[in-house]
């Protein structure tokens, strides 16, 4: 069974995104086993300076390479990723299994991204969409996705 880390720097607050990320877990359970890592978002004023977003970034960079499992593939979640459907994503997760790649982590940065070392080394860059969304919908959306590629993949009827 595939390992699945849902890596994410900040920390769910509202019981309705953690009431959906739980339910995706549950869902999750039958197709992998699933970890979700929250990592702390550093705090910045109100008007950070380039170079305080910068040392930030950094921070939290230096706080994912932690937690990061050794020989799993990173995708990272950033805004110039890459737009795939939803049964493309499916077909890539399906690849690295039959590649033997038993463990996958996504990443979904705080919110001012990832620090361009992290971002460098995902064996994919994934965009949501180019619309704005909240952290914390982004991760019960990926959460979703995750859930979808495996259903495609099992050929059930759950995705139409």
């Amino acid at each position: 069974m595939q390992k699945v880390t849902v890596l994410c720097v900040g920390k769910l607050k509202e019981k309705f995104y953690i009431d959906a990320a739980a339910e995706y877990a549950k869902r999750l359970s039958r197709f992998c086993k699933l970890e979700l890592v929250e990592l702390p978002e550093e705090r910045l004023p109100e008007d950070p300076s380039p170079a305080q977003i910068e040392a930030a970034l950094l921070k939290e960079a230096a706080a994912i390479r932690a937690k990061f499992p050794a020989g799993a593939a990173l995708i990272a979640l950033c805004v110039e990723g890459e737009l795939r459907s939803s049964e493309a994503l499916a077909r890539q997760m399906a690849a690295w299994a039959g590649q033997g790649v038993s463990q996958l982590v996504f990443l979904i940065g705080g919110s001012f991204g990832l620090h361009p070392s992290i971002k460098g080394s995902a064996k994919l860059r994934l965009s949501m969409s180019p619309m704005t969304f909240p952290h914390h919908l982004a991760r019960v959306m990926v959460l979703e996705q995750i859930y979808r590629a495996y259903q495609i993949n099992a050929g059930t009827r759950y995705h139409k």
